[in-house]
This record gives structure tokens, sequence and C-alpha cells, in this order.
């Protein structure tokens, strides 16, 4: 009988296919996904993000606190990408001040669970930084 969850199936079909490419993969989590992206130097986000192409635009910290707040209004659920955006932003001058209020501004939008989820994540990293 075929499995009546096609996206478990799905999953199992894959889990199986990176486990026999290396086995390696199978314990592979996001937080491993994420210790592959380093931390880009503010200049280069600058260059790709910020004003470069478009000097009167928004700078990289801008668009990366943007980016947060949309993250958190889809519920915080991405959590690699929340943690990313959040060390990125802070690499590119945003404080924790204005991390924090950027997700607690979101709380209106996407609800205190979205909010919460996300100022957790945030608080991860931030505590990151000061043990690095």
């Amino acid at each position: 009988m075929a499995d009546p969850n096609p996206f478990g199936a799905m999953m199992k079909m894959s889990r199986d296919w990176a486990k026999a490419l290396n086995p390696a993969l199978e314990s592979f989590t996001p937080k491993g996904f994420e210790a592959l992206w380093p931390t880009m130097p503010k200049e280069f986000m600058e260059t790709l993000m910020g004003k470069t192409f478009n000097p009167e635009g928004l700078d990289a910290k801008t668009r990366l606190l943007l980016t947060l707040a949309g993250l958190t209004v889809l519920g915080a659920q991405a959590e690699a990408q929340v943690r990313l955006t959040v060390r990125h932003a802070r690499e590119a001058g945003a404080t924790q001040q204005e991390i924090a209020e950027t997700i607690a501004m979101m709380g209106v939008f996407g609800g205190v669970p979205a909010m919460t989820k996300a100022m957790e994540l945030a608080n991860e990293v931030m505590e990151e930084d000061k043990d690095a």
C-alpha cells in the first residue's frame, strides 16, 4: 500500500538518497548547513546588497533588517535563515537594540508566537557573538 503522506514518502526517499551518497549526510541538520555559510564581511554585503549599484537606495544593514522583519512575520519558520540574517545584520552594523526592535515591531503583524521565536533565535546568535 502506498504511503498516505506523499511528503513523508518524498522526505524518506531524499534521506535514503543522501545516505547512499554520503553516510555522513544522514545526520545533517539545519545548524550544520548554517556552518557552511560564513558571515560575509560588511564591505562585501554593502557591495552586494547596499548602495553600490543604487547610491540613493537602502544600505545593507537596512535591507537585512527588512529581511529579518519578513522572516519574523512569516512565523520565524526558517530558523537557519533567521539566524543567518541576524548574524549578517550584526556584521553590517545593526545593534542588538535595532534587531530587537525590528523583531518586536513584527509581533504586531506576525503575532506574539512568531515574534517570540524570532527573538529566541536572534538571542542565540547574539550569545554566540559574545562567546566568540
